[in-house]
């Protein structure tokens, strides 16, 4: 009889996806351990501009490492809070519970967050796309963030396209004087070109997939916590080429995150170093904005 060597290495993973389906969704127990950044209100502060609740844990691997490896204050802006009035309030408690249980910050742009955040709105309906960048240059303006992120130009969901647009539109409305660090992130599209590429360790995994669960009605649905795990580990694949460099060994990580870092100043996008980095877990996280 052949035995096929890999057989049960994939068997457990679906074992183990499987299983997970069983475990609680939310409700878990505060952690007792909080970054001392969480309440300083001194610290250096990085913005999440997240199209839809859920975001924040899904691209939150580097935010995550700034919070407790960097000391750095993390506040998660929500663009919106989903396309179906009568789950917005629903979404909004599932989202303050994951930030809390995270430890990230968070603030509403509208008491139902911002609606028709998408490309054609902003061709189509320019009076509510210039209140719309009125808020989230306000946000900018309020926190004077040191670091910023939202989605990639391409990143496939209308949404998330318009929220590229609308934070890029926001930045353009700033002072020439303001500058930060800008980090693009993508879930549904993949970057052609990022540039960097982050490490996770698995507790870090472990605490996003359980921030993940307290979106109950929309993991419900679509069980997407439990393929974060899957998701890290086939962005090694790509990172290794793309915030790498073509045909070498591929870092000895299992779990990461790419992301396309850049510096805003004097009014645009400025590219802040050449070719593409690869941060491992035992890394510095402050070592990426060092030119």
């Amino acid at each position: 009889m052949h035995i096929n060597p890999y057989y049960k290495f994939v068997s457990d993973i679906q074992e183990r996806f499987v299983s997970g389906k069983t475990l609680p969704l939310g409700n878990h127990e505060p952690r007792s351990e909080r970054s001392s950044s969480e309440t300083n209100v001194q610290a250096p502060v990085a913005l999440i501009f997240a199209p839809h609740p859920d975001d924040e844990c899904v691209i939150g691997a580097l935010p995550l490492r700034l919070l407790r490896e960097a000391e750095m204050r993390v506040i998660n802006i929500a663009i919106t809070l989903g396309s179906n009035p009568a789950r917005q309030q629903e979404r909004w408690k599932e989202l303050s519970a994951a930030c809390n249980w995270i430890g990230f910050g968070l603030e509403k742009t509208a008491p139902n967050g911002l609606e028709q955040i998408n490309p054609k709105t902003r061709a189509g309906n320019p009076a509510h796309w210039k209140t719309a960048v009125r808020v989230i240059a306000g946000a900018l303006e309020r926190h004077q963030p040191r670091v910023i992120f939202f989605p990639h130009e391409h990143d496939a969901n209308s949404t998330h396209i318009g929220a590229h647009l609308l934070v890029n539109d926001a930045l353009k409305s700033m002072s020439e004087y303001f500058g930060c660090f800008v980090i693009e992130t993508e879930f549904w599209a993949p970057m052609s070109s990022p540039n960097l590429m982050i490490e996770s360790s698995a507790q870090d995994v472990a605490e996003l997939v359980s921030a993940l669960s307290f979106h109950v009605g929309e993991v419900q649905r679509n069980p997407f916590h439990l393929r974060l795990p899957a998701w890290m580990i086939d962005n090694v694949r790509r990172g290794a080429e793309l915030a790498g460099a073509q045909g070498r060994a591929a870092p000895d990580f299992v779990f990461a995150t790419l992301y396309r870092l850049s510096q805003w100043k004097n009014g645009g996008l400025k590219p802040l170093f050449t070719g593409g980095r690869q941060v491992a877990a035992s890394d510095s996280i402050a070592s990426i904005f060092v030119c």
